[in-house]
């Protein structure tokens, strides 16, 4: 049969690759993003506002940065509602791999708001503006809570690359206010009014350290590489070692969303297909060792008159 392996003891679910961070479909974050985008634009016209006022340019640095986490977090929201969207004909596994590009593109935008800050940072060095410093203290502590509070509607974002990096940006955007108040206090003790864009640069450099591990996963997701947690090598193993598979070939796993995994693969069963059954069973074994939730599997008999042409690992 097709489930008993090569190997004694082998039981379904059982073995050492982890799985708990591949949960279907993931937790649902529409009430958080919404909150989120809500929240964080009416913080972004008041802070913007008090930023010219003040003549700050962290103020109207951090309002820029916030400004794109809304755009960010609307994108993710969008996708969020996508991704929910039934298959179609020409949309054959529906709109999943849209809460992937909103990831992408929530930490793109991070990184261009990250650059226009560090831009205008420069220019008040060169040329330092009076600060008010009261005024950026209280509507920075202002932003410290909106965007403290956002984020722990995220906080169970492991699972979700789209809603972790909302978490993320939105823990960013607490630390900025957070290096805003602290500026704000140094220039009124001190008078020292290039603190103000120091501080802003200081940001910066945290930001994009704490944002480029996140890119990365991204841009993998993007590019189809195997979700992280998932080793091929034993998927591959797990494959070869079930009775009756002589060869496993054109083997593929790729991300289909940020929560979903998806599989296809080759075995060669020179005794012929062992049944609808077994198929669905390997099925469930993929899914509750790996989190591999859509597994797609060709049975073939290895007839040596039709080779199959897929079977070099580098033929896709």
């Amino acid at each position: 049969m097709l489930s008993p392996s090569k190997e004694d003891d082998r039981h379904l679910g059982h073995g050492t690759e982890a799985h708990d961070h591949h949960a279907h479909g993931g937790a649902d974050f529409g009430f958080a993003f919404g909150c989120g985008v809500v929240l964080n634009l009416g913080f972004v016209v008041a802070e913007a506002s008090y930023g010219v006022i003040a003549h700050s340019v962290a103020l109207l640095a951090d309002a820029g940065h916030n400004l794109g986490d809304v755009l960010g977090l609307a994108a993710a929201w969008a996708a969020a509602i996508l991704v929910r969207r039934h298959p179609s004909d020409r949309f054959t596994y529906g709109l999943r791999s849209s809460s992937i590009l909103a990831a992408l593109f929530n930490v793109i935008v991070l990184l261009i708001a990250v650059g226009a800050i560090i831009l205008e940072a420069i220019n008040h060095l060169v040329a330092p503006e009076p600060v008010a410093s009261e005024t950026v203290i209280v509507v920075a502590a202002v932003g410290i809570l909106v965007n403290g509070g956002t984020a722990l509607l995220f906080r169970h974002s492991h699972g979700d690359l789209n809603a972790r990096a909302a978490f993320l940006h939105l823990l960013a955007d607490a630390a900025v206010s957070l290096g805003v108040v602290i500026a704000g206090a140094l220039i009124l003790l001190t008078g020292w009014l290039w603190l103000d864009p120091a501080a802003s640069l200081v940001i910066a450099l945290v930001i994009v350290l704490g944002t480029w591990q996140l890119l990365r996963k991204a841009m993998n997701m993007a590019l189809h590489a195997v979700p992280p947690g998932i080793d091929p090598g034993a998927v591959r193993a797990h494959l070869d070692a079930i009775v009756g598979v002589a060869q496993v070939h054109d083997l593929h796993i790729w991300p289909m969303s940020t929560t979903e995994t998806a599989l296809t693969c080759h075995l060669v069963m020179p005794a012929g297909h062992p049944g609808d059954h077994l198929l669905t069973h390997l099925a469930h074994e993929l899914h509750e060792r790996f989190g591999i939730h859509h597994a797609t599997i060709q049975v073939e008999t290895g007839d040596p008159d039709h080779p199959c042409k897929l079977v070099p690992d580098h033929v896709v």
